[in-house]
């Protein structure tokens, strides 16, 4: 008879889940390099753009980290084993929220393990439904290398779609559009509770500050780069729009034409592997439109012919164009004329970018509900510590028992 994740001490799962992640890092490792080419294929991203997102996820996954996260959320490892004193009066212990299933996203990458994990360090039973390219189950089958007891409690299926099933659980992680999410939330009982991580953006913004010098403002760009070229600028962590403060040393045309060679060599680094002609065409369009307003004296655009990036600063008051390596630099006097384009575009905003040292950056930040602050260049490379969505990372898997004898 298997034994279950409730007999073994969390710090052994947390150690199991470390070394699995390890492993992973291998490039060479031959689970991963199955899964890359099935990532590949499902998403359409090239080799480099799914390497890095594995790179990324997998060096989160470490066990320090995942440790400092438990007991900043709970306050000690050791609740989940047991009873711990808080108090002279009582003591308290977090149990197992009960059976977890996590929705995979169809877009970023390897999404889901992250709070799949949390909940098995939580000592939950959990489900992941996975996508085509199996990649959550086949992490999972490295897990039971490493414990025997992740067998009955991680199972990693695919996803059909359908949400009737999902009123058996007592905790629903969902990722996908608003749509998707509102269908899944219909589906459950008043007795399971949801997770939603809908429809988000993130924005960037460079202060004059940060625009003194050419070598500031290339370093700048080259973290702008990347952040709106990878995984085609889909995911919520993507650079979706960027605020250039006017007055600087460097204009915000100027910026602009400087993010654009940084485009072209992140498309190098990290190169398409082939579109949807209706996806071509349509930011094809949007440069031609971007075009007609140049030629009118409203700002400039930067493209090639085949249409692979678009960098665009006849924009104004248009919101976001949410193709997959474009954007619209908009020039703005102060972060609160970009705090009102956001609400005026009502963009739910994940994450902010932000090049300056001033405190009224934070505070922008603050004033748009982001759930985080980042460096250009690392949106796209959060830490599995953070708090994706400004939700908790662990605390929404346990529920807690209070021992006042």
């Amino acid at each position: 008879m298997r034994m279950h994740l409730a007999a073994r001490p969390v710090r052994s799962i947390l150690r199991g889940i470390a070394d699995a992640a390890e492993r992973w890092r291998d490039g060479d490792f031959s689970p991963r390099v199955r899964a890359l080419e099935r990532i590949c294929a499902r998403t359409g991203y090239s080799m480099p753009v799914a390497e890095y997102a594995l790179n990324r996820l997998f060096a989160a996954l470490n066990a320090a980290d995942l440790q400092a996260t438990v007991e900043r959320e709970l306050g000690s490892i050791d609740v989940l084993d047991g009873f711990v004193s808080r108090t002279s009066m009582s003591r308290e212990r977090a149990l197992p929220a009960g059976r977890v299933c996590v929705i995979s996203s169809r877009t970023t990458i390897g999404v889901a393990l992250v709070p799949a994990l949390f909940a098995l360090i939580a000592k939950c039973d959990v489900v992941v439904k996975d996508r085509e390219d199996s990649l959550i189950a086949a992490f999972f089958s490295t897990l039971y290398e490493e414990l025997d007891e992740f067998r009955s409690a991680a199972v990693g299926e695919h996803w059909t779609g359908s949400e009737r099933e999902l009123g058996e659980f007592d905790v629903v992680v969902a990722f996908g559009h608003d749509a998707t999410i509102a269908s899944i939330a219909a589906a459950l009982t008043p007795r399971t509770r949801l997770i939603p991580f809908g429809t988000r953006a993130s924005v960037g913004y460079v202060a004059r500050d940060a625009l003194s010098a050419l070598q500031d403002a290339q370093e700048v760009a080259r973290g702008a780069a990347r952040d709106l070229v990878l995984y085609e600028t889909e995911g919520c962590l993507s650079l979706h729009a960027l605020f250039v403060e006017d007055r600087g040393t460097i204009t915000p045309d100027a910026f602009a034409e400087i993010l654009a060679r940084q485009v072209e060599r992140a498309n190098a680094e990290f190169p398409l592997a082939g579109r949807a002609p209706q996806i071509v065409a349509r930011v094809a369009a949007a440069r031609d439109l971007a075009a007609f307003r140049a030629a009118g004296g409203r700002g400039r655009v930067h493209s090639d012919t085949a249409a692979t990036f678009l960098i665009d600063t006849t924009t104004s008051h248009e919101p976001p164009a949410f193709l997959p390596r474009a954007i619209g630099v908009r020039s703005v006097g102060s972060p609160e004329e970009a705090a009102a384009y956001c609400k005026q575009h009502r963009l739910p905003i994940e994450a902010v970018a932000i090049a300056g040292m001033r405190d009224d950056l934070a505070d922008l930040a603050i004033e748009l509900g982001a759930a985080r602050i980042a460096r250009f260049g690392e949106l796209q490379a959060p830490l599995a510590a953070g708090r994706h969505g400004g939700r908790p990372r662990i605390a929404e898997f346990v529920r807690w028992m209070t021992d006042e004898r």
